[in-house]
């Protein structure tokens, strides 16, 4: 008896401490992927055609990429998935911040003294270790500059609105394209023949978005002019630039009241996301990949995003580069999330830092104003006293091939958060220990 009962309570042991290990570190307040940027090329796209022979084409040439945040250095446009009712949306530039820094706040990012729930994620590749600080290297809080306001939506008051353009995809309709951008209405919802701002209360059911694009209207299209080549017809935006740069948003994701059916393709899956504007501009869901620089890898980041019907309450981040990951499509995701609100408001954003540090968060102090203190946002991204405890996670190597710009297959290192890389160490011990009882 005795015996089985040393067995039971080892068990009892690893069994508590897995639960533990995967109830505390799931939910988090902030997600935090670094060393994100690299050396690679998209497919740059030459011919756009939405006829019945899908005929896009592509160039023989390729565009490259590199630095900090490559490919998502490159101007984005922002998109909103229902449903959800969007506050305040804001983007933010800086001529440098560093999201790690060497200040005594900034110590508290490590094991047990920190104050905020972060998740941390290493991708890399040796092509860009050398042009990204390195994960571990800490930066003085001077060297951060302030942020500034570039563009601004508060749905209180509509004349306060900045260099935003709201669409959606209730253009002409094509097999092959899709539905092309259209400017939104004030609802969102519908089509409009003129810019308009959103209405202060908005509401988009599942499986409707709208985007929002700049103010700034692109050039003809052409592979030489700065908003590339896009569909014929469209009101035709910049999207927001920026090597350095940070989106904020307030916003509710109530659960969707209407009843699910078969006509839905994502019920209930709330989201908001950033896509290279060439995206949408050329075709954001085509049936030919050619017509669209998407399954090249010219980058997407999900913010916030319910991935699947069977965890809408739970909001994920996600990387769709070629950095880390074989397949675009897939993408690399954080397995910690953020909490959907259901019931009322979120604040949050994301900071695409000076190192390459793609910060997620979720946060209950957060002013939009015009100027915003790096000190100010170093302070929420590091935390304070009254926040939740932080998980920290270790990182292990796994490798992929990837084609490198000279067509070479070359191997890489994919530095991935791993949740039980700890405890399974404390759980090995407790094996050793009931075969010593043994």
């Amino acid at each position: 008896m005795i015996f089985n009962n040393q067995i039971l309570f080892v068990c009892c042991l690893i069994f508590s401490l897995t639960v533990k290990t995967s109830t505390a570190a799931n939910q988090v307040d902030q997600l935090w992927f670094s060393n994100v940027g690299y050396n690679g090329y998209y497919d740059i796209v030459e011919h756009v055609a939405g006829n019945e022979e899908c005929e896009c084409y592509i160039m023989d040439e390729y565009h490259y990429f590199e630095g900090a945040n490559a490919p998502l250095n490159e101007p984005l446009s922002v998109h909103f998935r229902g449903p959800l009712s969007l506050h305040k949306f804001a983007f933010y530039t800086s001529d440098a911040f560093y999201a790690d820094t060497g200040s005594s706040d900034s110590s508290s990012q490590s094991t047990t003294s920190s104050q905020i729930s972060q998740q941390s994620t290493q991708l890399g590749s040796q092509q860009n270790s050398q042009q990204n600080a390195q994960p571990n290297q800490k930066r003085s809080s001077q060297q951060s500059s302030s942020w500034t306001r570039a563009a601004y939506y508060d749905h209180s008051d509509s004349s306060s609105a900045s260099n935003v353009t709201f669409m959606n995809r209730k253009g002409d309709t094509s097999k092959c394209l899709g539905n092309a951008l259209s400017y939104a209405d004030s609802t969102g919802l519908k089509k409009a023949t003129n810019s308009t701002i959103l209405e202060e209360n908005n509401s988009i059911a599942s499986d409707e978005e709208f985007i929002i694009f700049s103010s700034v209207s692109c050039p003809n299209s052409s592979v030489y002019d700065t908003c590339g080549v896009y569909r014929e017809g469209i009101p035709a935006y910049e999207g927001f630039y920026g090597d350095v740069k940070m989106f904020l948003f307030e916003f509710e994701a109530p659960t969707e009241s209407q009843t699910n059916s078969s006509s839905f393709e994502s019920y209930d899956m709330p989201a908001i996301w950033l896509l290279n504007s060439q995206i949408p501009r050329q075709s954001q869901y085509p049936t030919n990949s050619n017509c669209s620089c998407w399954a090249s890898g010219c980058g997407e980041f999900d913010i916030f995003e319910v991935i699947n019907g069977t965890t809408t309450g739970e909001f994920y981040s996600t990387f769709h580069t070629y950095q880390g990951v074989d397949s675009v499509e897939e993408g690399l995701t954080q397995s910690a999330y953020f909490k959907r609100e259901t019931n009322g408001t979120m604040i949050g954003g994301v900071v695409f830092d000076s190192d390459g540090n793609t910060i997620s968060f979720m946060t209950d102090s957060l002013s939009f104003d015009e100027t915003i203190s790096a000190s100010s946002l170093l302070k929420i991204l590091q935390g304070n006293e009254d926040d939740e405890a932080m998980t920290t996670l270790t990182s292990v190597s796994a490798t992929y091939t990837a084609t490198s710009i000279t067509g070479t297959t070359s191997s890489f290192k994919n530095e991935v958060a791993n949740l039980f890389t700890n405890k399974l160490s404390t759980i090995a011990s407790f094996f050793i220990v009931l075969f010593n009882i043994l």
